[in-house]
């Protein structure tokens, strides 16, 4: 499948912008090839550089702003060339996509209405630029899937999906924002949580899981919300047992939550008792079993859970 991106004509200098992917389905820490093609009109056009950056719909840290578009990734492909009348010039390329960049795709189908974008950016002056929008599919990594497809098999069903133009405290990230994925919890969890979050940090050696259990009472207007973490590696992630591993990683954080509300204040609202401060535990190596992260060291085992800060 082959994309392709047109820029209008600019009607002070003629230049036309053509972007084209030879795939538009990529996965996050993979390389999107490509080429950008730069056309000028009847006078010579001075560029000044050509960038490329992954664009995509976010909501503010503050709540009551409005979602907007957010550039969270980019890259310079060319610099300092003048493009004479009439001529165009082809400038292939071989985009980074960012470990943590976000899933628009599960399972072959769209995830609820995110879109994501590669943007090219031809700067002519300073504050005048040309430019050519490619949409993106990315596609889950090895494990995001198999954790996602065990969600579903345990009962869990996705209700909103969405990123998030913030960091988390105490979490090693690359970029300005991260996903959140939010579920209804499955009957067999119900009771110490109403809501479950989602969030997956990755990089090149494996994927931290951060689970975001919610215990809301609508009608007293309180809410208790606690953070688990847990990471596994991409090596060996096809020979897990990802249905016991995610079961185990719930019964652990549903547990951490439950103590911790018990011992917490119902009397006065609860915006959060629980942060992401400290620094994640390394993960145990492959084949030795999963531990929490959240608190102490892991625990060896199909699936582990750590104390709370």
């Amino acid at each position: 499948m082959r994309l392709t991106g047109v820029s209008p004509e600019s009607g002070r200098t003629g230049l036309t912008v053509r972007t084209a992917l030879a795939n538009p389905s990529t996965r996050p820490g993979l390389r999107l090839p490509g080429r950008v093609t730069v056309h000028a009109g009847p006078v010579d056009v001075p560029v000044l550089h050509v960038r490329l950056g992954l664009v995509t719909s976010a909501e503010p840290d503050e709540p009551e702003e409005p979602r907007r578009l957010v550039q969270f990734h980019q890259a310079e492909i060319a610099t300092g060339f003048v493009l004479r009348a009439g001529r165009a010039r082809s400038i292939p390329f071989s985009f980074p996509m960012p470990w943590e960049t976000p899933v628009t795709v599960v399972g072959g189908a769209p995830l609820l209405s995110l879109r994501m974008g590669l943007r090219t950016e031809v700067a002519i002056e300073p504050g005048l630029d040309q430019g050519a929008m490619v949409p993106l599919f990315v596609h889950p990594l090895i494990a995001q899937a198999h954790i996602l497809t065990a969600l579903e098999m345990l009962g869990f069903s996705l209700r909103q999906a969405g990123s998030v133009a913030a960091r988390l405290p105490g979490v090693e990230q690359q970029l300005s924002l991260h996903q959140r994925l939010g579920y209804w919890v499955a009957p067999l969890y119900s009771g110490p949580i109403t809501e479950l979050e989602v969030i997956f940090i990755a990089n090149s050696a494996g994927l931290e899981v951060l689970l975001w259990c919610d215990r809301r009472l609508a009608l007293a207007g309180i809410t208790h919300q606690s953070i688990s973490r847990f990471r596994i590696w991409h090596d060996g992630a096809e020979r897990q047992d990802w249905v016991a591993t995610v079961d185990g990683w719930l019964r652990s954080a549903i547990n951490r939550h439950a103590a911790m509300a018990a011992h917490a204040d119902w009397s006065a609202p609860i915006n959060e008792s629980a942060h992401v401060s400290r620094p994640p535990d390394d993960p145990l190596p492959p084949g030795f079993g999963l531990g929490g992260t959240a608190g102490g060291a892991g625990v060896g085992g199909g699936g582990g859970g750590g104390d709370g800060t």
